[in-house]
């Protein structure tokens, strides 16, 4: 007889993978865009509680003794796993769940070469139901992941935290790259005097500071209204980097006025007409503006949808995926 112990180990492996999966997909599930997507992700979480299933009947065939604890342990490292994306940006949240479909994939192809070997067919039976399962999870993230790269992410929407904390990050990164930027330009420009270079530098930097503190300002008490008057004083001084930061970090969190969004007269559009102009819009980075606006302000699901599926398309060509 065969000796088993290797599969019995890729099986326990697999099923606490399974079991982490299961509830990643259900706390994804909160921050699905669409019902068509919350959809989706429950019935991922159900397809990884019904293949956890599987794998315990697999190990019990074998001989295997019954796990209480992993399905427990797999829980719990999901919700240790989902407390700590919190602090990181979505992108990092959607590569951790893509390296995880990446383990189980590998470890359920490794588990049909093992059940091959071992002549038991019920267990490739097994790995060859896992290796669909996660070769078409891989292919679903990494798609999202093209999302987020052109604009997005439109399935997948960061949770407030992880919104701030990205927000956050960029807008106090912001004064220090414009200073570095302005000193960089005024020293390739300059042949003068040390002297006069080192004046050229202290002014760009002065200018910078005034910027820096309406961003503090604005990030401190969050108001609107500041960022959009700190955009209005960039523009005035013909700071285009500075004014153009300011107004993608408006565009991302979806404070755009209706008069600025990438599609004209869009604050009269009805439901059915925003949806139309919506799908004739080739830019990801405006197919997102759109979204992150009706979040924020009109939230028509149809509209959201539209949109998402959309930019699905342009990432799906991007990265690829047919």
């Amino acid at each position: 007889m065969a000796d088993t112990t290797a599969l019995v180990a890729q099986l326990r492996a697999l099923l606490l993978l399974t079991q982490t999966e299961e509830q990643v997909a259900r706390t994804r599930t909160a921050q699905a865009r669409t019902d068509a997507v919350r959809r989706e992700l429950q019935q991922n979480a159900d397809n990884a509680a019904s293949r956890s299933e599987a794998i315990t009947r697999a190990l019990r065939d074998l001989g295997g003794v019954p796990d209480v604890v992993t399905p427990a342990v797999g829980r719990l490292g999901a919700v240790v796993k989902a407390t700590v994306e919190q602090a990181a940006p979505v992108d990092e949240a959607l590569l951790s769940d893509l390296s995880l479909e990446h383990q189980l994939l590998d470890r359920a192809t490794y588990l049909k070469v093992l059940a091959q070997a071992a002549k038991q067919a019920r267990v490739v039976t097994l790995a060859d139901r896992l290796i669909t399962a996660h070769t078409a999870t891989v292919e679903w993230l990494t798609v999202v992941l093209g999302e987020h790269a052109l604009g997005g992410p439109a399935a997948i929407r960061p949770t407030p935290v992880q919104r701030v904390t990205g927000g956050a990050a960029r807008l106090a990164a912001l004064p220090a790259r414009y200073v570095a930027d302005s000193v960089n330009k005024v020293v390739d420009s300059t042949n003068q005097a040390s002297e006069a270079a080192a004046s050229k530098i202290a002014a760009a930097a002065a200018r910078a500071s005034v910027f820096a503190g309406a961003v503090r300002e604005s990030l401190a008490d969050g108001r609107n209204a500041s960022l959009e008057e700190g955009e209005r004083q960039a523009t005035k001084a013909r700071e285009r980097e500075v004014a153009e930061v300011i107004h993608e970090t408006r565009a991302e969190l979806g404070i755009l006025r209706a008069d600025e969004l990438p599609i004209k007269g869009y604050g009269e559009l009805t439901g059915p007409e925003a949806v139309k102009a919506v799908k004739e819009l080739r830019d990801a980075g405006d197919i997102e503006t759109v979204i992150r606006f009706e979040e924020e302000n009109k939230n028509r699901s149809s509209v959201v949808s539209a949109a998402q599926t959309q930019l699905a398309a342009l990432a799906k060509e991007a990265v690829g995926v047919s």
